[in-house]
């Protein structure tokens, strides 16, 4: 009997049905161990020394997989065909070995690049010994991430009160997003005009053209910058007669983007599928494993965690076959294309993203997915297929227009697809579209020096706009740019930077809280170093080198620790108030900017004119106040102090601003501020009966804000339908916590990326099927943060246990009672809760010193380790031996590619 472990149960039985029964086939579920979250788990003393720590759902597994090899005489590790997957086999083949579970097995690691009958056979036909540089650069990642997140994280919470982690990569990403901000903060517009002017010609066509030279001198961007020189150029258009000068023309070639890598396809499907990275990578993971398609569960694209373009021999054979029969031989090139990346790692050897069998086309494959699986399968599908077809040709042409004197000159661009080539199938998307694109326009056919006759001049006035904020296509762009982390990190550390409310995302576009700010400058300021970009991008090729076998890890981990902990140690007298005083000195340009306002300092307190704003530091987080406190509690929350954004904000609004009229009620709608914030309102009160009203959604502001939106806002919760199983009626709403889907007694909360005022019914049955997903096990990560706790400042969090909901603090849970809407849980809920429970001796009644010293630290793969156990909670449960865990571990989300 031979015994192959994957990952997860999904490609357990896949595979299983493949190899049929001379095989057992188990999965390990994602990792079996993992560093102890705890002091001293590294130890830079003893040349880097680490201890793994086994769960007790991951150890049923192991002894599972034992017994079986027991029986058996071969091994086959066969996890995903990357970093992390090698590290997993190490972590099974090590834990067997120590438990002599090998002995007389012959253990052998095969990888397939796509889970189909053919690739798994044949890897299993092909095995190789495990590759012991791509296992070391596993444990030099990890080794940092954990010494930066348990070094630099304490340093933090002790200097920056209501800070909660840093992270290796996390902070250089934070940075990114930082520095964009304060870069949008000092901007400051320029006005500028354009003037176009439209002509006909002598066959009866119009041309349009922008003024490029004036008085025989080339126009700058900012030499019309106001109305009144704009008129000027105006009338000199307008007395002087024109005809064309010149026309050139030329013909280009544009090539197809290469098939799709784990970046490029977190990139596209954020622009043109709206999804997020973490999403994008969840939906491709159940592509890669399969779907049930008419009985039988099938692969349909290759592995998604990939830094290589090229694709397999046989998968360019098909694709071209495929485009001569469907598209014809104009569209398929005299010979193959073939692709290379600069990525210079182990990655490169996996081949792109592609489906496994490219005759199944999407249309085929459409009744057996969701809609979002549907999107992402096309999208990929028409980039392989794309990838290999004939380039798009184009004429592109310049109409030169002149005066007969000379002194005044237009221009008109435009291009003619001639030949669309794969435009016919696929056009890759861009980040930032310029607001025109004269490009496009189709010109008329026009002869030099043909006389034009003028007939409309158009001055039209602009202003420059700042640099737009990071989205998720366009950060995952940047940090690949840079060499910062790897394609299969960017979903995680996108994950754990918005998890730790460093950032928030409106309107698909990532903004820094004010934590986020704070934490960046203080990093910057003490850790210059470990945020700098080449610095990062640097270890990254060192580890890149590691998994290469070109140097050795632990020699780059000494290099590290040596600088870093020196680094670190220079902190240790820092005291809060030098802090403090450093960071007001760094920030204090963006948040308080010289203006024009009579003389006055930016900084003199609005409230007592005499006391001094600066930077203060609470235990929430960072905000502006007063120097004269406590005489002043003048207070106000980070940002520039602009009237203007004030008023968008909705700051200044002092009394009821009216949006229209209810068409249904005849009742005036309003937008009024609250102690709570922005709200709507419908009507007026009647008696004791208070009239409809709503909050406004996160990242929503009053200019966003129209009667049908506001009367969409107060028609919530509204219904979407009936579920398809039950015909119980789903409910889309609004909970203290967040947007939300309900289905019964379930709750969903509405991912921050989508809108509560949009949601259709599929979408809102996928999220309830993921929610079901987590009944009978406790779920990986809890289904939202209440809040911290007052006493701590550590998180409770609530989770959807086998039993029902629960909140979790320091050890200690807590059942959520029936009566208690979950989406309407408070924290004070939950402390009484947490204390209830405590008192009938549920957890540990105070926090020893070494829990204090080493709470749990975030990584830069998002995973939160869990909170050390206490002596009495051990005591415990080994009072009690026949109370069993029931929790598992999910399969990874994966941290390295």
């Amino acid at each position: 009997m031979n015994v192959l472990v994957v990952e997860s149960p999904a490609k357990a039985k896949t595979i299983g049905k493949y190899l049929g029964p001379g095989y057992t086939v188990l999965a390990s579920y994602g990792h079996v161990r993992d560093l102890p979250p705890k002091d001293g788990s590294v130890r830079p003393d003893e040349d880097f020394a680490m201890d793994w720590e086994v769960d007790a759902p991951s150890q049923k597994r192991l002894d599972a997989i034992a017994k079986a090899v027991s029986k058996g005489s071969k091994l086959y590790l066969a996890t995903d065909p990357d970093r992390e997957g090698e590290a997993i086999s190490w972590h099974v083949r090590d834990v067997l070995g120590r438990k002599k579970a090998l002995q007389g097995v012959d253990v052998k690691r095969v990888t397939f690049n796509a889970i189909t009958k053919q690739s798994v056979l044949e890897a299993v036909a092909h095995p190789r010994d495990l590759d012991q540089p791509l296992i070391d650069a596993y444990l030099a990642r990890r080794a940092l991430d954990y010494l930066v997140g348990f070094t630099l994280s304490p340093v933090l919470w002790r200097k920056l009160p209501g800070s909660r982690s840093a992270g290796r990569v996390q902070s250089v990403a934070l940075r990114l997003i930082c520095e964009r901000e304060a870069e949008i903060e000092v901007f400051k517009s320029r006005e500028y005009w354009t003037v176009d002017a439209i002509f006909g010609t002598s066959k009866k066509q119009t041309l349009k053209a922008r003024l490029t030279h004036l008085d025989g001198r080339k126009l700058d961007k900012f030499d019309l910058d106001t109305a009144e020189r704009a008129e000027a150029a105006k009338r000199e258009i307008e007395r002087r007669a024109f005809a064309v000068s010149s026309i050139e023309r030329r013909q280009v070639r544009r090539n197809p983007p290469p098939p799709f890598i784990t970046s490029t396809l977190q990139q596209e499907a954020s622009r043109k599928l709206g999804l997020g990275a973490a999403t994008t990578m969840r939906i491709a993971q159940r592509l890669y494993e399969g779907v049930d398609i008419g009985g039988e569960t099938v692969g349909l694209i290759t592995y998604m965690r990939t830094d290589g373009v090229q694709l397999a021999p046989e998968a360019i054979g098909q694709t071209r076959r495929l485009i001569e029969d469907k598209y014809g031989p104009d569209y398929l090139p005299e010979k193959p294309r073939l692709y290379s990346s600069k990525a210079k790692n182990a990655q490169e050897a996996h081949e792109a993203i592609r489906p496994t069998d490219l005759v199944r086309t999407p249309q085929d494959v459409a009744r057996y997915l969701d809609k979002d699986q549907l999107g992402l399968y096309e999208l990929i599908w028409k980039r392989t297929v794309a990838s290999q077809m004939e380039s798009a040709v184009l004429d592109q042409v310049t109409i030169d227009i002149a005066s007969g004197d000379k002194n005044v000159a237009l221009r008109a661009t435009g291009s003619v697809v001639r030949f669309n080539g794969f435009l016919t199938l696929y056009d890759e998307g861009r980040d930032e579209q310029p607001d025109t694109d004269e490009n496009g326009a189709i010109l008329p056919d026009v002869t030099e020096n043909e006389a034009l006759e003028r007939r409309e001049v158009i001055p039209e006035q602009h202003f420059t706009e700042p640099p737009p904020r990071y989205s998720e296509a366009s950060l995952v762009k940047k940090l690949e740019e840079l060499g910062i982390g790897r394609p299969s990190t960017y979903a995680s550390i996108i994950d754990v930077l918005q998890r730790r409310n460093y950032v928030r995302l409106d309107r698909k576009r990532f903004v820094p809280e004010d934590r986020g700010r704070i934490v960046t400058a203080f990093l910057q300021t003490y850790f210059p170093r470990y945020v700098e970009y080449n610095f990062t991008a640097h270890l990254e090729e060192e580890l890149d080198e590691i998994s290469d076998g070109r140097i050795d890890w632990r020699q780059v981990l000494r290099e590290f620790w040596k600088e870093f902990s020196a680094a670190v140690g220079e902190t240790k007298d820092l005291r809060v108030s030098e802090v403090l005083d450093k960071l007001d000195e760094e920030l204090g340009p963006h948040f308080f900017p010289a203006n024009d306002n009579g003389g006055k300092s930016p900084r003199e307190c609005p409230s007592c004119s005499n006391g001094r704003l600066g930077l203060k530091l609470g235990k929430f987080g960072a905000f502006i106040g007063c120097s004269n406190y406590p005489e002043c509690r003048f207070t106000r929350k980070l940002g520039i102090v602009d009237s203007e954004a004030d008023a968008a904000s909705g700051a200044n609004l002092d009394k009821p601003k009216l949006l229209g009229i209810d068409p249904a009620s005849g009742k005036e709608v309003t937008l009024r501020n609250g102690p709570y914030g922005l709200y709507v309102q419908l009507g007026e009160p009647e008696g004791k009966e208070k009239p409809r009203r709503q909050s406004l959604l996160r990242g929503m502001t009053p200019d966003d804000l129209t009667l049908d939106k506001a009367l969409a806002l107060l028609a919530l919760p509204r219904e979407l339908g009936p579920h398809p199983d039950d015909g119980e009626q789903i409910v889309a709403g609004v909970g203290r916590f967040g947007p939300y889907v309900k289905h019964g007694s379930k709750y969903k909360s509405i991912p921050a990326d989508e809108s509560v005022l949009d949601i259709g019914m599929n979408r809102a049955v996928a999220l309830l099927a993921e929610a079901r997903q987590t009944r009978g096990r406790a779920s990986a990560k809890p289904v939202r943060v209440v809040g911290d706790h007052p006493g701590d400042g550590q998180p409770i969090e609530l989770y959807d246990g086998r039993y029902g909901p629960y909140v979790k603090h320091a050890g200690i849970n807590a059942t959520v009672p029936r009566d208690i809407k979950l989406e309407e849980l408070t924290v004070d809920q939950a402390v009484g809760l947490l204390a209830e429970r405590a008192a009938k001796g549920g957890g540990k009644k105070a926090r020893t010193p070494r829990a204090r010293k080493a709470p749990a630290a975030a990584n830069d793969a998002g995973q939160k380790p869990a909170s050390p156990k206490s002596a009495k909670s051990t005591a415990r449960k080994k009072a009690a031996p026949k109370r069993k865990a029931k929790a598992e571990t999910p399969p990874r989300t994966g941290t390295d590619g």
